[in-house]
C-alpha cells in the first residue's frame, strides 16, 4: 500500500471539536504565542514543563489541593518531583460524577450482562469501604486482586485507593506461583478473588489455586471471594474467606471518604513480564498516574464527558489501569471479559454496536487475527458512534493499518498507541487532529521528551536507535518494591545513558514527525553487526495467509548471529520449500536482504504473556539452552518445550 498519501485526515469540524483544540487555545494564552499546530503545542509542552503541567491540572480541574510548586528538582531523573506540596486522593477524581447514567457496563463474554449507574458505582465502593475500615485498612496497605474484569474489581480498586492504600491486580488465569511471585513480594493485607470465570465459553473453577495461593500469603486479613458463577459462598466456605457480598451486607451505602495524600503517594503496584527472572514491583504515584491519564485521555484520545470507552484487558496489564481512569473524565467504562473469540470473532463489534462505544481499544494481535479471519465489520456492523479505535500491545503492521480503514471503519480516528507498565501511560499515541499515516504512530505524547538516539547517545532520525526520554514527567515510577536503595531502578532505565530514561524500544522517527516502533531493542536482532527489528520481519511474513503468526530470534551462530524464524502455520498447511521460499522472497522484498532468515521452523504453538505478548527472550534462552527464570509469567510455558534441542537449529 502507497504511503504518498494519509490513510485519513480529521475533518475541520472534528478538528473544531476535540477537546485538545480547546486546549491548544488555552496554552496558547498561557505562553502568550500561538500554539495551534501540534508541534508548536508539544515543544512548548516540553520547553516549559511547569506552566504546561500546571495547566493541564487547572484543565483537567484535578480536585485536590495544588500547592504553590510545579516542579522541583526538574533536572533530575529519577528525582524530580512534581507538584511537591499538593494533597489529592485518586478515586475522589475518578468518583466525581453522580447520577443514574451508566458509569460501567459489563458483559462477561455471552454468559453475563450487567449495569452500574454512578449512584449505584459509588454506593458500592462506600460499602467496600466501610469494610476495609473495619479491617484496619490504612494508607500504604496493599490490597491484591486475583480477579476478572468486572464491577466489582473497579469498586474494590476505588475502595481501597479512597483510603491511600496500594492497589495491585493480576488475572484469574496466572498460575499459583505467578500469582506469588507477584503478591508473595508486597505482602498484601486483604486478598480478592471470584469464584470462577468464563473463558472461551467454559467455566473455569479456581477454588483449588485460590486455596494454595491463601496459605503462603501469611499477612492477609481477610480473603475475598467475589461472585460471578453463582459459587461465591461455597467456595468461600471451602478455604476459610468470606464472600463480598456476605462481608459488605452489615454495610449501609453512604458518600464515600477520601483521604488526601501528597502527589507521589505510592497507588498502583504493577509488574514487568517476570519472564527473565521474578517481576519487578514498579510502584506508580497517584499523582503522576492521575495527571498522565487525564492529559492522555482527554487531549490524545479525546475521550468526554459521557463517552462510552472500552479497551479489550485484563487485570493483569497495565491497560486496565488506564482503562479506569476514564471515569475521571465521565465516560462510562465498557468492560469486557473473556475471550475476544467466543462465540466468534465479532463479539467486540457487537458490543460496540449495542452500547454505542466511542472509544474502541484493543490489540495489533486482535485486528490482525480479525483480518486473517476475513471479517468485515464495516459491512456487518453499524459502527458509527465510534470515533476512535486503539491499538496496543506490539506494533500494528502497514496491514493492519489498511485493514482497519478498508472493513472496519474510514472515517475513524487510529490511534497506534505505545508505553508501557514501566510509566503506566504512553511515550508515543495519537494526535486526534493530525493525519494518520500508514504503518506511523502519530507522535510523542504531550510533555514527554521523547527522543530516538543512537549508540553513541545521539538524536537520529529516519534511522534506527533506542527510544529515550531525555527530561523527567510525572508518571516515572515512585520506586521498585524492596530496592530500598533504589539500584533496580537505576539499572531498568538509566544504565544506559546517565540521566536520561531508556525505555528498551527500537524505534525510528518518520519524516512526518511521526515514530514506528521495530520492537523491544533487547530482542533486536544483530547480524552481521546491522540491527535489526523483529517487527520488521512480522510485518511481512504474518501478510501470507499460510502464517498465522511469527516469533523471530536471533541464534549465535560461528561468531556471528543468524536470523532464526519460527511460525505457526494455519490449518491443514505445512512448512514445504516453496512456502519457506515464498517467505524468504517476501521478507527480502518488503524488508532487506539482511532481515532474511537463515532458518524457518513451522511449531504448533507459540509463547506468550498474561497479556498476549509473544516471548522472544524466552525462547532465544531455550535455544540456547539456558534456563528459564520463570515460566509461571507465561500464559502457555507448555510451549517452551517445542523450542528445545530442534534439529534444525543444530546445522
Amino acid at each position: 500500500m502507497s504511503n504518498a498519501a494519509p490513510l485519513w485526515i480529521p475533518s475541520a469540524s472534528r478538528i473544531a471539536k476535540a477537546p485538545l483544540t480547546a486546549f491548544a487555545a488555552a496554552a496558547s494564552a498561557k505562553a502568550g504565542r500561538s500554539l495551534t499546530a501540534y508541534a508548536e503545542l508539544h515543544r512548548w509542552s516540553i520547553e516549559d514543563r511547569e506552566d504546561f503541567w500546571d495547566l493541564i491540572w487547572d484543565h483537567c480541574g484535578v480536585i485536590g489541593e495544588k500547592g504553590a510548586r510545579v516542579l522541583a528538582d526538574g533536572d533530575r531523573m529519577p528525582g524530580a518531583s512534581f507538584f511537591p506540596e499538593a494533597r489529592l486522593n485518586f478515586a475522589e477524581n475518578l468518583l466525581r460524577k453522580s447520577g443514574s447514567d451508566d458509569a460501567i457496563v459489563f458483559r462477561g463474554e455471552d454468559k453475563v450482562s450487567r449495569r452500574l449507574s454512578w449512584d449505584e458505582l459509588a454506593a458500592l465502593v462506600s460499602r467496600i469501604q466501610q469494610l476495609f475500615l473495619s479491617l484496619g485498612v490504612k494508607p500504604g496497605d496493599r490490597v491484591a486482586a486475583m480477579m476478572p474484569n468486572m464491577p466489582e474489581t473497579v469498586a474494590a480498586m476505588l475502595a481501597a485507593t479512597s483510603l491511600g492504600a496500594i492497589w495491585s491486580s493480576c488475572s484469574p488465569d496466572f498460575g499459583e506461583q505467578g500469582v506469588l511471585d507477584r503478591f508473595g513480594q508486597i505482602e498484601p493485607v486483604v486478598f480478592l478473588a471470584p469464584d470462577g470465570y468464563w473463558y472461551n465459553g467454559k467455566e473455569i473453577e479456581v477454588a483449588p489455586k485460590l486455596a494454595a495461593i491463601v496459605a503462603k500469603l501469611p499477612g492477609l486479613r481477610k480473603v475475598l471471594v467475589v461472585d460471578y458463577l453463582g459459587r461465591a459462598e461455597a467456595v468461600a466456605a471451602d478455604i476459610g474467606a468470606q464472600s463480598l457480598e456476605g462481608a459488605i451486607a452489615p454495610f449501609t451505602a453512604g458518600t464515600p471518604r477520601y483521604e488526601r495524600l501528597p502527589f507521589s503517594h505510592p497507588l498502583y503496584i504493577l509488574f514487568s513480564s517476570g519472564t527473565t527472572g521474578v517481576p519487578k514491583c514498579i510502584v506508580h504515584s497517584a499523582g503522576g498516574t492521575l495527571v498522565q491519564h487525564l492529559k492522555e485521555q482527554r487531549l490524545h484520545a479525546g475521550i468526554k464527558d459521557g463517552d462510552r470507552f472500552f479497551y479489550f484487558t485484563t487485570c493483569g496489564w497495565m491497560m486496565w489501569n488506564w482503562l479506569v481512569s476514564g471515569l475521571a473524565s465521565g465516560a462510562t467504562l465498557l468492560l469486557y471479559d473473556g475471550s475476544p473469540f467466543h462465540p466468534d470473532g465479532n463479539v467486540l463489534f457487537d458490543f460496540a454496536q449495542a452500547e454505542k462505544m466511542t472509544y474502541f481499544g484493543t490489540s495489533a494481535k486482535f485486528i490482525d487475527a480479525v483480518r486473517k479471519a476475513g471479517l468485515e465489520p464495516k459491512k456487518t456492523h453499524d459502527l458509527s458512534a465510534v470515533r476512535t479505535l486503539s491499538s496496543t500491545g506490539s506494533p500494528l503492521s502497514p496491514e493492519g493499518f489498511g485493514y482497519v480503514y478498508e472493513h472496519i471503519k474510514d472515517d475513524v480516528h487510529l490511534a497506534s498507541i505505545s508505553g508501557g507498565t514501566d510509566i503506566v501511560s504512553c511515550f508515543v499515541l495519537g494526535v486526534p487532529t493530525e493525519p494518520v499515516w500508514i504503518g506511523e504512530i502519530q507522535g510523542a505524547g504531550l510533555g514527554m521528551a521523547v527522543d530516538v538516539w543512537n549508540d553513541d547517545g545521539k538524536p537520529v532520525v529516519g534511522e534506527k536507535g533506542e527510544l529515550v526520554c531525555t527530561k523527567a514527567f510525572p508518571s516515572m515510577p515512585v520506586s521498585f518494591w524492596n530496592d530500598p536503595k533504589g539500584e533496580k531502578y537505576h539499572a531498568a532505565y538509566f544504565e544506559r545513558f546517565d540521566n536520561i530514561w531508556c525505555h528498551g524500544d527500537f524505534a525510528e522517527w518518520t519524516a512526518h514527525g511521526g515514530i514506528i516502533i521495530h520492537g523491544r531493542s533487547d530482542a533486536t536482532l544483530n547480524p552481521g553487526g546491522v540491527r535489526i527489528g523483529t517487527a520488521e520481519i512480522y510485518n511481512q511474513v504474518e501478510q501470507l495467509p499460510e502464517i498465522v503468526e511469527a516469533l523471530c530470534i536471533g541464534q549465535d551462530w560461528d561468531g556471528d548471529v543468524r536470523v532464526v524464524l519460527f511460525v505457526r502455520l494455519a490449518p491443514d498447511v505445512a512448512l514445504d520449500e516453496d512456502l519457506e521460499k515464498r517467505i524468504r522472497t517476501k521478507i527480502r522484498n518488503g524488508a532487506s536482504p539482511r532481515h532474511v532468515p537463515a532458518r524457518i521452523v513451522a511449531v504448533s504453538d507459540i509463547p506468550r504473556t498474561k497479556s498476549g505478548k509473544i516471548t522472544e527472550l524466552a525462547v532465544r534462552d531455550v535455544v540456547h539452552g539456558r534456563v528459564v527464570k520463570n515460566k509461571e509469567a507465561l500464559a502457555n510455558p507448555e510451549a517452551l518445550d517445542l523450542f528445545k534441542d530442534l534439529p534444525q537449529l543444530a546445522e
